[in-house]
């Protein structure tokens, strides 16, 4: 298990989708739904065994929560 890079409050840039946030929770590895993680294409679909963040996250047209691995 891996220590996250980021912590509680720090506001981040997600690397390919046009949306940024606030983590306001920390998962150590993939704590989500398989059926959440299935429907991610395959050829861009992250690894579980990484830190997830949990993200008040916010784009051009909306606010929203987001749950994002740490690589990207």
């Amino acid at each position: 298990m891996r220590t996250a890079k980021f912590q509680i409050g720090q506001i981040v840039r997600h690397r390919f989708f046009p949306f940024r946030g606030v983590i306001f929770d920390v998962d150590p590895t993939f704590s989500n739904t398989e059926e959440w993680w299935q429907a991610i294409p395959e050829a861009i679909r992250p690894s579980k065994d990484q830190p997830y963040y949990h993200l008040l996250a916010e784009n051009a047209e909306t606010a929203y929560v987001a749950y994002v691995s740490e690589q990207n």
